[in-house]
């Protein structure tokens, strides 16, 4: 999804915080890394969603019964 162009990133946090996270063998680095990532891919999902979306605005409703109309169609042609 992303390039490994990578890009220094500070947060200050409790220091308390830090030391409960260190003691208990959090890997502080990866964990904000992999948040970083899955906010980043979550924000692509919802603007592809968006462009679906609007992509399919002028798109008028199947009628009522299409889809059984359909499959009883093509079963009758088999």
């Amino acid at each position: 999804m992303f390039t490994k162009c990578m890009s220094v990133v500070s947060v200050r946090v409790d220091k308390r915080v830090k030391e409960m996270l260190e003691k208990e063998g959090v890997n502080i680095a990866d964990e904000i890394r992999r948040f970083l990532s899955d906010l980043a891919w979550r924000i692509e999902l919802r603007r592809a969603l968006e462009r679906l979306d609007e992509s399919l605005k002028d798109v008028p409703p199947a009628e009522i019964d299409f889809s059984v109309r359909s499959v009883r169609g093509d079963r009758e042609d088999h």
